[in-house]
């Protein structure tokens, strides 16, 4: 769905706002709770205080490093989503002289509420994530970046930052992906909508996203066994939007329907109900990518419709300036149920 117009925020008791939100612009931002102290680290190596010192390191090489942004200064900034930071920053030379490679840039088990991002090396952004862990483990509101590519022969700037002006110690890692991608699989149905462009106005799969559509909210049934579909952000009057779609399922004859998904980029994939626009909340919920699958069992009345809704996780794209699109597929598979027996009752069936 491409958000016609602003919508105010729907309402979901049951699952945190700021990480499972179902509208499609950007959410305020409740307090963090912050992570323990990062573990130990293979290397304790400072991030610069500008471009101009920024700590080298070799991205052919795997990192993992510790260090703090207390006490450095606030030189930077990108919106991705948020505003406003005012948090120190330090910075790291990534530089990749032997061939293209793709990494992961990861900041599980920092101890605040990070931010981080990259420019190329005539400082045009790349990537860019505030928010991608929301747990105990590796933290509230602690950064990754996902299947990042770095060009050969190119130096890249790492910014780690923060939230509003939080500031703390940080557990940087960076590793090579080793992904496997997605693929739209063949004889797959396609979403068809079309191309994602900031202000665009869609009535395709907007579900109760969109606003006073002329013939009701827009779904899109999906009666495929493979479905492939592109979700993204946009920019709508000057704000960050996510796309969402909104879908119809039909449950099968024995009620129990089971789908497993995988997607380019951090996707939610939802079960919602009441199927009323102005009570929606998730049922339940899974999250898929990037390149890692995922499966839910939808169970209900047998040949009736269930609502399934697909979405980023963030509001802000990960490579550069929105519009962005990447793919996400789910595979749609009847639950069989089995009666046991046991293996004297199985070897009675041959006798």
């Amino acid at each position: 769905m491409r958000r016609l117009l602003t919508l105010t925020a729907i309402l979901l008791a049951a699952i945190p706002l700021a990480a499972h939100e179902l509208d499609a612009a950007q959410p305020a931002k409740p307090p963090a709770v912050h992570a323990a102290p990062p573990p130990d680290p293979d290397v304790i190596r400072q991030g610069g205080d500008t471009f101009a010192d920024a700590t080298v390191l070799e991205v052919s090489y795997h990192h993992d490093i510790v260090g703090t942004t207390v006490g450095y200064t606030d030189d930077y900034d990108e919106v991705c989503p948020y505003t406003q930071s005012t948090s120190p920053d330090v910075v790291y030379r990534l530089v990749n002289d032997y061939f293209d490679t793709v990494v992961d840039i990861d900041m599980c088990g920092s101890s605040y509420d990070t931010k981080i991002y990259v420019y190329d090396e005539d400082l045009a952004l790349v990537a860019c994530n505030d928010d991608f862990y929301f747990d105990d483990y590796c933290g509230m509101y602690v950064s990754r970046i996902d299947a990042l590519p770095l060009d050969s022969d190119l130096d890249y700037f790492l910014v780690i930052d923060g939230y509003g002006g939080d500031a703390g110690d940080y557990h940087l890692q960076i590793t090579e992906f080793t992904g496997h991608g997605v693929y739209c699989p063949d004889g797959a149905v396609l979403e068809d909508e079309p191309p994602l462009e900031n202000e665009y106005v869609d009535l395709h799969n907007g579900g109760c996203n969109t606003v006073d559509p002329p013939n009701g909210p827009p779904f899109q049934h999906i009666a495929s066994e493979m479905y492939c579909g592109y979700s993204g952000w946009f920019l709508f009057e000057g704000s960050n939007y996510r796309d969402t779609d909104w879908f119809t399922i039909t449950l099968p004859a024995d009620g129990t329907l089971e789908i497993t998904g995988d997607a380019d980029q951090p996707t939610y994939m939802f079960e919602l109900g009441p199927q009323d626009c102005d009570q929606v909340a998730v049922l339940q919920q899974m999250e898929v990518g990037p390149f890692v699958e995922n499966t839910m069992v939808i169970t209900g009345e047998p040949l009736t419709d269930v609502w399934f809704w697909v979405g980023p996780t963030t509001f802000y794209p990960p490579y550069g300036d929105p519009p962005q699109e990447y793919l996400w597929v789910i595979r749609m598979d009847e639950v069989v149920a089995t009666e046991p027996h046991s293996w004297t009752a199985v070897k009675a069936l041959f006798d």
